[in-house]
């Protein structure tokens, strides 16, 4: 008799870890549908108007000293540019008239005015 003890006693251990376990997936899957309904409602339900802290956007308020000094800052700099853009054309111009000469208008100027026929 002593042999039918250990398979029994195995089996009826066996049967309570799957009952245990199959109460456990039972108990949480109903728990995960009362869940995913509580949801779905709350998101069907839910009002259009959200309740949302004010965008970064709106919070940040121009500072009158720092947006000064910004615009001049930029204006100093668009300058810059501008003076070496024009600089540029003058050496482009210098160089040109010093390879092919002064251009045809100061040519025709030149030669024209009263000044240089006497």
């Amino acid at each position: 008799m002593s042999f039918l003890v250990g398979p029994i006693s195995g089996a009826l251990v066996a049967g309570g870890v799957y009952y245990g376990f199959s109460n456990l997936m039972q108990t949480r899957t109903e728990q995960h549908i009362k869940d995913m309904h509580a949801l779905s409602v709350r998101l069907v339900e839910t009002p259009t108007l959200v309740q949302a802290p004010p965008s970064a956007a709106t919070r940040i308020r121009p500072h009158p000293l720092a947006t000064e000094i910004k615009s001049k800052w930029n204006d100093e700099v668009a300058g810059l540019f501008l003076g070496f853009q024009n600089l540029d054309k003058r050496a482009v111009e210098w160089g040109r008239s010093l390879l092919y000469g002064p251009p045809d208008d100061e040519v025709k100027a030149t030669t024209s005015s009263p000044s240089s026929s006497s």
